[in-house]
C-alpha cells in the first residue's frame, strides 16, 4: 500500500507579502489563473476581516487588496456546495440536492450528474491545467473497488491529492487518495497542511505557459476539533469570558467595519444555547473547543499564505484570481447521533500502511483509543470532538440559524476576490446578492473559454449563475432571483426581499402538497432594513409572498427538487 508524503518546510507568514526568498517581477499576461480556496463549516464572522478575534491576516490582507463581498450565498450544507461550486448549477440540477447516498430522484441521486460539468472540464476547453488539493465530496464514498467516474481525475483534474468523502481526521482521515487511489497517510500527517503543500506541489510542477486553475478545498475548520498543542496555546486564555461575550463584541466590531448596518438587531441567543452567566457544565472543556477551533482557522489561513507565496516566487501572483469562500454557516453539530466506541480491550492497532476507512478511527496510528465529545479533551488525534451549538451561535454573528437551515446563519459566507492585474479596487464591500452559481461562470469569462452545450456525448445543463466580473466593478446584476432548498427548508432571495420557510422538523423529506405552503408558512423580510431576518413583514405584503412562493414552486419542479422524493436510507 502506498504512504503518500507531501511534506516541505513550513513557514509561517505573519503578514501578507512577507518573504523568504527574493520575488521575482510579474510578467505573466493572457487569461489569469485561478485559485478557488474553500474552508469548512465556519461562520460569516470567523475571519478577521469579517469581524473576527481570530487571527487570520493573509486572508484579511487579501481583502484589504481587494473586495470583500457581504451578500454572497452557499447552499447551507457540504455537499449541495460543492456540487453547486463546480458546476455553476442549482445542486439538485447537479445531482447532489442532499448529501451523497440516492434518494432515488435525478436531483438527489447523491453523485455528480453527467449532465452537468466541472469547472475544471470548462477550463480545459479554454486551455487550463486543472489541479486539485482537499476535500472532494460529491460521490459516494466506497471502500471496496469503487467507480471512479465521478472522482476527480475524472472530472476535469489533472492532479488530485486528498478525500474522496467528507468529515474525517485531521491526523487520519478515511479515503485519503492521490489521482486514483486510495493511500495511506505520511507519518505526522495533518490535513491543512499536507493540503497545502501539494498546492504548492502542483504550483511548483507546472512549467508550462498556460493559466491553471487550482482548487484547495480544506477541511478546516470541520469537527473534529483537531490542531497542534503550539497552534492552540496562542488562544489560551481568549475565550474564557464565553460565547455570549463573544458574540456581543464581534457584533460591535463588525458594525465599526462596516459589515453591518446599525440597524439590523443582533439575533437573540438561540433558546438551546446556554447562557454563560449561568452553571455551565465542563465549562473548561468548552473553552478548549473553541481554542481549538481558532487555532484551526489560523492554520488554514497560515497555509492560503504559504500558496500565495509561492505565487509571488513563481511569479504568477499580479495574474491570479483568488477566490475564497466556505461551504456553508458554522456547524452547531454536538455528535449526539455517534455510537460508542468499542471497549479499549477489544481494539487492535492498525497495520503500517493500511488505510483508514472511519470517519470516527477507533484508535491512532500510535496506539491510542480515540474518545468522543466530552469523553475526550479536543486537540490531539485521540480525541474526537464539535465546539457545537453555543459557539456556532457566535460564530455566525449576527444572523440566525446554522449550518442545514437557509436563514442566514445557515447561507451566508465570506466571499474575499483578489485579482491585481484585473481588479482595481482595493478594500472595497460588495453587497451585490450572489451564489456559488456564480463562480463558474466568473471563471469562464475571465478565461476567455465557453461554457459547453454538450460533453462526452451528453446534453449539458445551462449555466444557473452570472459573471461576477462586472460587480468587480461595482455594477449590479440583472437577476430574477436567487433560491434555496434543503431538508426541507426553503428560501428565495428577490432584490432586497427574502421569503423563507423553515422545515417543520430537521431532515424533512416529505412535504404536503409536494411543496405548496400555505402563505402563512412562509416568513418574508426586508434585507435593506433586517437583514438579521427578526421581523416577518409577510402580513403586510400578501401579494409579494404569493408571487416569491410561486416563484420558487416553478423552480423547485424546474430542477427536480419536486415531486419529493420519501427517502430510501
Amino acid at each position: 500500500m502506498r504512504i503518500i508524503s507531501h511534506q516541505m518546510p513550513i513557514f509561517v507568514l505573519l503578514v501578507l507579502g512577507s518573504c523568504t526568498a527574493p520575488v521575482a517581477e510579474d510578467t505573466q499576461t493572457g487569461p489569469p489563473n485561478i485559485l478557488l480556496i474553500m474552508g469548512d463549516d465556519m461562520g460569516y464572522s470567523d475571519l478577521g476581516c469579517y469581524g473576527s478575534e481570530i487571527n487570520t491576516p493573509i486572508l484579511d490582507g487579501l481583502a484589504a487588496e481587494g473586495l470583500r463581498f457581504t451578500q454572497f450565498y452557499n447552499t447551507a450544507r457540504c455537499c449541495p456546495t460543492r456540487a453547486s461550486l463546480l458546476t455553476g448549477l442549482y445542486p439538485q440540477q447537479a445531482g447532489v440536492g442532499h448529501m451523497v447516498n440516492d434518494r432515488g430522484t435525478p436531483a438527489f441521486r447523491g453523485d455528480l450528474s453527467n449532465k452537468a460539468v466541472t469547472i475544471a472540464e470548462a477550463l480545459k476547453g479554454a486551455g487550463y491545467a486543472t489541479y486539485m488539493s482537499g476535500k472532494w465530496h460529491v460521490t459516494p464514498y466506497v471502500i471496496e473497488n469503487p467507480d471512479k467516474h465521478n472522482w476527480p481525475r475524472q472530472r476535469g483534474f489533472d492532479k488530485f491529492f486528498g478525500m474522496i468523502s467528507g468529515a474525517g481526521s485531521l491526523y487520519d482521515p478515511r479515503s485519503l487518495a492521490e489521482d486514483n487511489a486510495y493511500v495511506a497517510p505520511r507519518e505526522g500527517f495533518y490535513c491543512t497542511t499536507d493540503f497545502t503543500n501539494y498546492a504548492i506541489k502542483c504550483i511548483d510542477e507546472h512549467e508550462t505557459e498556460q493559466p491553471f486553475f487550482l482548487y484547495v478545498s480544506y477541511t478546516a475548520a470541520h469537527w473534529p476539533m483537531h490542531a497542534p498543542a503550539e497552534a492552540i496555546a496562542k488562544y489560551k486564555g481568549r475565550y474564557d469570558e464565553g460565547w455570549d461575550a463573544l458574540r456581543a463584541e464581534r457584533y460591535e466590531r463588525m458594525k465599526e467595519m462596516g459589515l453591518i448596518k446599525p440597524e439590523w438587531e443582533l439575533t437573540p441567543r438561540d433558546s438551546f444555547v446556554k447562557a454563560w452567566e449561568d452553571e455551565v457544565p465542563d465549562r473548561e472543556w468548552e473553552i478548549a473547543n473553541m481554542e481549538v477551533y481558532a487555532a484551526m482557522v489560523e492554520l488554514m489561513d497560515e497555509g492560503i499564505g504559504q500558496i500565495v507565496q509561492r505565487l509571488k516566487e513563481k511569479s504568477l501572483y499580479e495574474n491570479t484570481l483568488i477566490f475564497f469562500l466556505q461551504d456553508n454557516g458554522a456547524c452547531a453539530e454536538e455528535l449526539d447521533w455517534v455510537a460508542a466506541q468499542p471497549d479499549e480491550k477489544d481494539l487492535q492497532p492498525m497495520e503500517p500502511g493500511a488505510l483508514q476507512t472511519k470517519m470516527i478511527p477507533t484508535i491512532t496510528r500510535d496506539g491510542k483509543p480515540v474518545k468522543v465529545m466530552k469523553d475526550a479533551w479536543p486537540g490531539p488525534p485521540e480525541s474526537y470532538t464539535a465546539y457545537g451549538l453555543d459557539w456556532a451561535n457566535a460564530s455566525n454573528t449576527p444572523f440566525r440559524e446554522y449550518k442545514h437551515w437557509v436563514h442566514e446563519g445557515g447561507i451566508s459566507t465570506p466571499l474575499i476576490v483578489h485579482w491585481p492585474a484585473g481588479i482595481d479596487s482595493k478594500g472595497e464591500f460588495r453587497s451585490e446578492p450572489s451564489h456559488l452559481i456564480d463562480i463558474m461562470a466568473t471563471c469562464v469569462d475571465v478565461s476567455g473559454g465557453k461554457y459547453p452545450t454538450e460533453y462526452n456525448n451528453e446534453s449539458i445543463i445551462p449555466m444557473e449563475g452570472q459573471s461576477l466580473v462586472p460587480v468587480f466593478s461595482n455594477r449590479m446584476l440583472d437577476r430574477e432571483a436567487i433560491y434555496w432548498e434543503h431538508e426541507g427548508n426553503r428560501a428565495v432571495r428577490m432584490g432586497k426581499w427574502k421569503l423563507i420557510s423553515k422545515a417543520s422538523k430537521r431532515h424533512s423529506f416529505v412535504w404536503d402538497k409536494i411543496g405548496e405552503l400555505p402563505i402563512h408558512q412562509w416568513e418574508l423580510f426586508d434585507m435593506e432594513n433586517d437583514r438579521t431576518e427578526m421581523h416577518d413583514v409577510a402580513a403586510n405584503h400578501p401579494e409579494l409572498v404569493a408571487e416569491m412562493a410561486d416563484r420558487w414552486l416553478k423552480w423547485g419542479k424546474r430542477t427536480g427538487i419536486l415531486p419529493r422524493p420519501y427517502p430510501k436510507n
